[in-house]
């Protein structure tokens, strides 16, 4: 049997939006580089914040965890104790909050995964929870394996869906179209690469 969990993977859009992270150490310092990509507003609340936790557009509190940090609160990540942790999804759970709580399957509701962003591009690898070590060294291979112009690709993406909105272009339709296209992109320009 499985020790994953069944997850449905989806992306947030937290810009703009409060997220608690509880724990002040190395590991929720950590989970604050993709927050602050996405626009959130993390809060940190724990009784000592280390100076990695220290950064603009971060708020910070020094004290214990108390329920009431939660009100308003889109999205938590839970980077303490397990103890901690488990009281911090136990008060969530009746606000319906998701919970990240790290290396703690059995206290988490939502499962942070490994990222990869190139520009506008990101993708996300999980093991619901099972296996993070596996989920880092996916993500590393996939890194190394992804193109670095995955961001121009998005460009000629959204250029095309313009046209395939604008002229009905059925949506099965639409992968052959964007994969010749980015042949003919990717071509062009090695072709250019080689006149230089």
């Amino acid at each position: 049997m499985s020790e994953a969990a069944k997850v449905y993977p989806v992306f947030l859009r937290l810009e703009g939006e409060r997220v608690l992270v509880v724990g002040g150490g190395a590991v929720a310092a950590g989970k604050l580089d993709g927050l602050l990509a996405a626009g959130a507003r993390p809060t940190v609340v724990a009784p000592a914040i280390s100076s990695a936790c220290q950064r603009d557009g971060v708020e910070r509190v020094e004290r214990e965890f108390v329920e009431r940090d939660l009100d308003g609160v889109r999205f938590v990540v839970a980077a303490a104790t397990p103890e901690v942790n488990r009281a911090v999804a136990a008060a969530a759970a009746p606000r319906n909050l998701f919970v990240n709580a790290v290396d703690d399957t059995a206290s988490a509701s939502a499962y942070l995964g490994g990222v990869i962003r190139r520009g506008d591009v990101t993708v996300a690898i999980s093991t619901g929870g099972a296996a993070p070590a596996l989920t880092g060294l996916l993500r590393e291979a996939l890194d190394a394996a992804l193109p670095e112009e995955l961001d121009a690709w998005l460009e000629v993406a959204r250029a095309y869906r313009a046209n395939w909105k604008r002229n009905a272009t059925p949506i099965a339709l639409r992968r052959a179209h964007l994969l010749d296209a980015l042949i003919a992109a990717r071509t062009a320009a090695a072709r250019e690469e080689e006149r230089s």
